[in-house]
């Protein structure tokens, strides 16, 4: 494969080449490290988009009666592709995002699991049959693909959402457009090109980069049948409500606050390393991120200094460094976002036990850095607790008892992701059973589900009615169709005006 261009613009993918499109707009592309653009990329509009429908809608009707073995066996080289050049995707999104090295390495292989899932499409695809359900008659399922679908994904996670959606959705037998993050879109390209190679059909997948005008030509676009987004609440409760008025099929995961009770049997150290590894990680810009430490009884008393000495010695530098521990925020937007919710924080009344503003690294005084932050006597009704600040920011909530907390975290309109550190087995299937939450991790800080299993939240963090990714990966980018059979020579004469029953 030829080298990847880092000096070129970022442009589309559609019916198999990279095209600028129609649209005159373009934005820069910024190394958060450095606080300097990269590159640019192209603002698509609403005929990129038609070009790709059209695209997809063409490649479609070959793909979708392409025998399900085959269209593994094209998934399954992508799958070889993808392990080859793990380490140049990684280093990618490094340079676009800011993650530290290994994390966007974890990232990948993340992806690389629904990859290899998405490999065993035609086991998935296998309906339910009954014979005799009534005299000489048989009833069987079938699945069967959309058409042409579309993703739309988060700056956080450049190539692991996307892998929750196309591999599924492509193996399936449907066509895909991706809207990736115009933040960091250059890995949705390196993907394009590996999956060409793997010998998918032109058409098949398309990229599409651009903002809003993109999303709303997607929703509106009468050909794209089901629309997979992974982002804020606000947005993904318009992506639902504006695509389900299109009549559209919309599966929208939206933000989180999510807690880690602590309780006081814990393993002290282990619970430090939990909301450290949780908060801070990936500089807290992930949606499975730990940012609120539910502390139970008088665990706070321990755990709190700990805490602010780990978050104080948190190694914050350009991600490629081997050695970083935190890498810089994505824009310098989103820096100005969550340093004024720090102040914020202050305002309300929380006791600031560490302060990562204003934090320079040497060498990139320029990019868009800040540090671990840590608040402790944070209550439900100041903003810091209420509102998804996506950045490294803990906040340590007191509880009395483990059904205070319980209820804390309940109450809460978010329900993605949480956690229970606990050394007592009754505590740990009580919190299992009653959290009004959708990933739950007993003793493990970011439960996120494997490949096999699918990823969603509860209440205001899930719009529709599937996960994303496993099984109900697979019956969103499918329909379901029943076949009833019987054959002349078993059919009575004459016509039946009853309800047919069986018989």
């Amino acid at each position: 494969m030829q080298p990847f261009n880092d000096d070129a613009d970022v442009v589309h993918f559609i019916n198999g080449r990279h095209v600028p499109g129609s649209g005159t707009r373009k934005q820069p592309i910024f190394n958060p490290a450095t606080g300097s653009p990269a590159r640019m990329v192209h603002l698509g509009d609403a005929s990129d988009v038609s070009a790709a429908v059209a695209s997809g809608k063409q490649a479609f009707q070959g793909w979708s009666n392409t025998p399900p073995i085959r269209r593994a066996r094209v998934m399954r080289r992508f799958l070889e592709l993808m392990n080859q050049y793990k380490d140049e995707l990684a280093a990618i999104m490094t340079a676009e995002h800011g993650k530290v090295f290994s994390d966007a390495q974890g990232e990948v292989a993340r992806g690389i699991d629904v990859i290899e899932f998405a490999c065993g499409i035609p086991q998935l695809l296998k309906g339910d049959h009954t014979e005799q359900v009534s005299t000489d008659i048989d009833n069987w399922t079938t699945r069967q693909p959309l058409g042409v679908v579309a993703g739309i994904t988060p700056f956080n996670f450049p190539c692991m959402v996307p892998c929750w959606m196309f591999p599924i959705a492509i193996a399936a037998g449907n066509a895909f457009i991706l809207k990736p993050s115009e933040r960091d879109p250059s890995a949705s390209l390196y993907m394009a090109r590996l999956l060409q190679e793997a010998g998918l059909p032109d058409g098949v997948f398309n990229v599409v980069q651009g903002d809003k005008v993109v999303v709303d030509a997607l929703l509106e676009h009468p050909d794209v049948k089901a629309i997979s987004f992974v982002g804020s609440t606000p947005i993904a409760n318009y992506i639902y409500e504006t695509g389900a008025k299109h009549g559209k099929r919309i599966q929208a995961l939206g933000g989180a606050k999510n807690h880690m009770v602590v309780m006081p049997d814990a393993d002290i150290d282990q619970a430090v390393d939990a909301l450290v590894g949780a908060g801070y990680g990936s500089a807290g810009e992930r949606c499975m991120a730990i940012s609120v430490a539910v502390l139970v009884g008088d665990v706070a008393d321990k755990l709190i200094p700990r805490l602010a000495d780990r978050a104080r010695s948190v190694i914050v530098k350009n991600g490629m460094e081997a050695d970083a521990e935190m890498g810089p925020i994505v824009t310098r937007q989103a820096l100005e976002r969550i340093e004024n919710y720090i102040a914020i924080g202050l305002e309300e009344g929380a006791s600031l036990v560490v302060d990562g503003r204003g934090l320079k690294v040497p060498g990139h005084e320029e990019g868009f850095f800040t540090g671990a932050t840590l608040f402790d006597h944070v209550t439900p009704e100041m903003r810091i607790y209420q509102e998804e600040i996506f950045g490294p920011v803990l906040s340590c909530v007191r509880a009395k008892d483990f059904t205070e907390a319980v209820d804390l975290v309940n109450a809460h309109e978010f329900g993605n992701g949480v956690a229970c550190y606990t050394r007592d087995g009754h505590v740990a299937r009580e919190f299992g059973r009653r959290i009004e939450v959708g990933m739950v991790g007993i003793n493990v800080p970011i439960p996120v589900p494997m490949a096999w299993h699918g990823f969603g939240g509860w209440k205001r963090s899930l719009f529709g009615d599937t996960h994303a990714y496993g099984e109900e990966g697979v019956r969103f980018y499918t329909r379901q169709k029943s076949i009833m059979q019987r054959w002349p020579e078993s059919i009575e004469q004459g016509a039946e005006f009853a309800m047919p029953t069986a018989r």
